[in-house]
């Protein structure tokens, strides 16, 4: 009964973080207002750099995809920065007697549900922009959610890393641009072989994508309360 009592503490901490980060993020409009559009640009100057070449686009789909993810990535975690940094917030939650682990879990879903949205968007978006074809959507939604859970996981781990850096708006990406490089190699290939543009076994690169995902979040979740300490 302990140990069900724990888990279920956690798991309402985290859902409180999440839901809050949310309702956050819901009236400051920035999903729809500053993360979609700006992930819908880069969409545009890809193609706009591929000279507008639907067969190229086509092709290079599987890869232009994450990497759109990748960037809407850094500006959702960049804004979870902002947010736990304002008026004292890291500290007061430090204060609250919640388990680090369980608010990193939770702002780590907060984000990764901004991101889903945005690719709820997106992939549509590819199918029109650039003619591309979806072989397998199973293969393909869970390319995505897997792909959310990794850039989440180290996005919200990074985040974390850098909150007491003044210039952390600057570190974030330098960070998380390699960090994320398994994700994204992975991610593609995922992909490729959910859009039909290369023959490989896409199921197996998910499992990489599962797994990272997992050491991200547990890394995380060990290291989220000293570093609360830290700012």
């Amino acid at each position: 009964m302990t140990a069900w009592r724990e888990l279920s503490l956690f798991v309402r901490d985290a859902v409180l973080v999440a839901s809050k980060d949310l309702r956050i993020e819901w009236r400051a409009r920035s999903t729809l207002g500053q993360i979609l559009p700006f992930a819908v640009l880069v969409l545009v100057l890809f193609g706009f750099a591929l000279d507008a070449n639907r067969p190229t686009l086509r092709l290079a789909t599987p890869g232009l995809l994450p990497m759109t993810v990748l960037f809407a990535t850094v500006v959702a975690v960049q804004r979870s920065v902002v947010v736990e940094s304002a008026d004292g917030a890291r500290r007061m939650l430090l204060l609250s007697g919640m388990a680090p682990s369980a608010a990193f879990v939770g702002k780590t879903a907060a984000v990764a549900v901004q991101l889903l949205i945005v690719q709820v968007l997106l992939v549509p978006g590819v199918v029109l922009l650039y003619d591309a074809e979806i072989a397998s959507v199973p293969l393909v939604l869970a390319a995505c959610v897997a792909a959310t859970a990794g850039l989440a996981a180290a996005g919200s781990l990074l985040g974390a890393v850098v909150a007491g850096v003044r210039a952390h708006q600057t570190v974030l990406p330098i960070l998380l641009l390699p960090v994320s490089a398994p994700v994204l190699i992975a991610a593609t290939r995922a992909f490729s072989d959910g859009f039909g543009t290369v023959a490989v076994n896409g199921w197996s690169w998910i499992a990489l994508l599962a797994g990272f995902a997992a050491v991200n979040t547990v890394l995380g979740a060990a290291v989220y309360g000293p570093l609360l300490e830290d700012t």
